[in-house]
């Protein structure tokens, strides 16, 4: 458990294992928590980095923040991270906007990536009809600002995620409602859920680097944005997409089974490079 001095914030984090580096990175809940099952069993074969994204729990911030740019600023906390960690390129498993992050992190940083899964992220831009989306979102945000964080999580639950992933986060808010979640929840709402989505990703940038992307989704995510978004991602960069256990949450709700694929499908990739 440290804290890594970066310009505006300390980023916490903690390490476990042993060998080659992995970083993963949270999505809207910002926080190392999401995956500490998950990475207690990825830990078996690998140095594991879970962290708090800046402003989230325990990564606090430090003076005036380019809110403008928070996704450059996210990117370079990654690279900042990994370069403090290892001297070597390091795996990348980013989570929903962690996600985003790491193909953020891959355009302006690709010298740290060996390899990068980008897990269901929320890049609607990439869809059809992504400007509905991104619509949704900006509605989502205004019923946060008229009826509270509760009625606007459960709109944001029923469009966009399968029926587990809905248990799992509206439980998750029964049990820690208030205090750091409360904090969490705001900062998300006000700097993430219109901005990440409604970013577009460097295609000509990724594709350069396709070799080094794996991308992913939640066998149980069918016809849901973030799942069909990494689908596209996929065709874009003629990648074939790894289908992981459980939905947008598989990470949490059946970490085992999910990171005993995300590890096959990690060696597979690493062989191929």
């Amino acid at each position: 458990m440290s804290l890594l001095p970066v310009p505006g914030a300390h980023l916490y984090y903690e390490t476990m294992g042993g060998g080659p580096l992995l970083v993963m990175v949270p999505g809207a809940s910002g926080t190392a928590e999401s995956f500490r099952r998950a990475a207690q069993q990825l830990a078996k074969s690998c140095t594991v980095a879970i962290y708090d994204r800046r402003g989230f729990s325990r990564s606090s911030l430090d003076g005036p923040q380019d809110l403008e740019h928070r996704l450059d600023t996210d990117a370079d906390d990654l690279r900042r991270l990994a370069e403090h960690l290892s001297d070597q390129p390091v795996t990348i498993v980013g989570v929903s906007t962690g996600a985003t992050v790491g193909l953020h992190t891959l355009v302006r940083h690709p010298a740290i990536v060996r390899t990068l899964v980008p897990f269901e992220p929320p890049a609607v831009r990439l869809l059809p009809d992504g400007q509905r989306w991104v619509d949704f979102f900006h509605a989502v945000y205004d019923c946060y600002h008229q009826s509270g964080a509760d009625a606007a999580l459960k709109q944001f639950r029923e469009r966009t995620f399968a029926v587990s992933d809905r248990i799992v986060m509206a439980r998750a808010m029964d049990l820690h409602a208030g205090g750091p979640i409360a904090a969490n929840l705001a900062y998300w709402f006000e700097h993430e859920l219109r901005q990440y989505p409604a970013t577009g990703l460097d295609l000509d940038r990724l594709r350069a680097a396709a070799d080094r992307i794996v991308p992913a989704a939640g066998r149980d995510s069918h016809g849901y944005p973030c799942r069909e978004a990494a689908i596209e991602l996929g065709s874009r960069l003629d990648r074939p997409v790894i289908d992981l256990p459980g939905g947008h949450l598989g990470c949490m709700t059946q970490p085992a089974d999910f990171t005993a694929e995300l590890a096959r499908a990690l060696t597979l990739a690493t062989r191929a490079v």
